[in-house]
């Protein structure tokens, strides 16, 4: 079989999460999303949003990225 330059891509099928969160943290994502829609002009649920906020702490995280890493 010939190998193509891009991989096969990964699963992509959506898990669905439920969380409880304290109403602190869910006040602060509402105003999080109050604040994503003043800076770029258009609204997201605080469910939307939730993913990439996730995402982009987690890639933040230098200590996190070493340790899996390491784990590979």
């Amino acid at each position: 079989m010939t190998e193509l330059k891009l991989a096969q891509l990964p699963d992509r099928t959506p898990i669905k999460l439920a969380i409880a969160v304290s109403p602190h943290l869910n006040d602060a994502l509402g105003d999080y999303a109050e604040a994503y829609k003043e800076t770029y002009g258009r609204s997201e649920t605080v469910p939307d949003l939730i993913p990439f906020m996730l995402q982009a702490f987690l890639e933040s995280d230098r200590a996190f990225a070493k340790r899996r890493a390491t784990r590979s």
